[in-house]
């Protein structure tokens, strides 16, 4: 979480040191990034950065947070619109994603060299960000009528599965540079796999 000295910048020079980050995250991982690029780019002394961020890892996750934070807003808008179908929504969030444009350089790097730490922010999207309870806004929204689960239990490890299912397309998208179209075919196999079951009934 960067310091109380970044949110009180005014927004001019803040938005010139998120872009100098996000241009450093975007060329290289973050294990590779460099705070000389980032305080150069954005026209600061060293010393200042880290009166801002405690290091470049608080800066890196200060940004996808904020990613996580604004996505999860076209989550729920999803939901909405496809009326709590869950897989329906998960089929077009995930064209949102591979689709992003002006952060797909800092996406890519973040899940080409995903750790914990950044799979779990990312799974973050599925979460409502102001309170520990996970689902408090998103359970409402989800249509569980249409879903073989007994429990926000099951539930929860339900999204837990889509979610995985989720990153990995999206790494593998990046990692095979695949085009948008086979992404998301691949994707949707997948995806109508686990809405359709895994059994046959016979």
């Amino acid at each position: 979480m960067p310091k109380i000295t970044f949110f009180n910048l005014p927004e001019d020079k803040k938005h010139k040191l998120i872009l100098a980050a996000k241009k450093e995250f975007s060329r290289v991982p973050l294990y590779d990034a460099s705070i000389s690029h980032i305080v150069k780019s954005a026209g600061i002394p060293r010393g200042s950065f880290y009166q801002y961020f405690e290091d470049k890892e608080d800066a890196f996750f200060f940004l996808l947070n904020d990613f996580v934070v604004n996505i999860n807003s076209n989550f729920v808008f999803l939901l909405k619109k496809y009326e709590g179908d869950l897989f329906e929504t998960m089929i077009e969030f995930y064209q949102l994603i591979i689709e992003e444009e002006e952060n797909v350089q800092f996406l890519r790097n973040a899940f080409l060299n995903m750790t914990y730490k950044i799979e779990t922010t990312f799974s973050n999207i599925f979460r409502n960000h102001d309170s520990n309870n996970n689902f408090k806004v998103i359970t409402p929204l989800i249509n569980t009528s249409l879903l073989n689960i007994s429990n926000d239990r099951e539930l929860f490890h339900l999204m837990q599965i889509i979610s995985t299912v989720t990153f990995r397309n999206v790494v593998e998208k990046y990692a095979k540079d695949l085009s948008k179209q086979e992404a998301l075919g691949n994707y949707i196999i997948e995806i109508n796999l686990l809405k359709n079951g895994l059994t046959c009934n016979k």
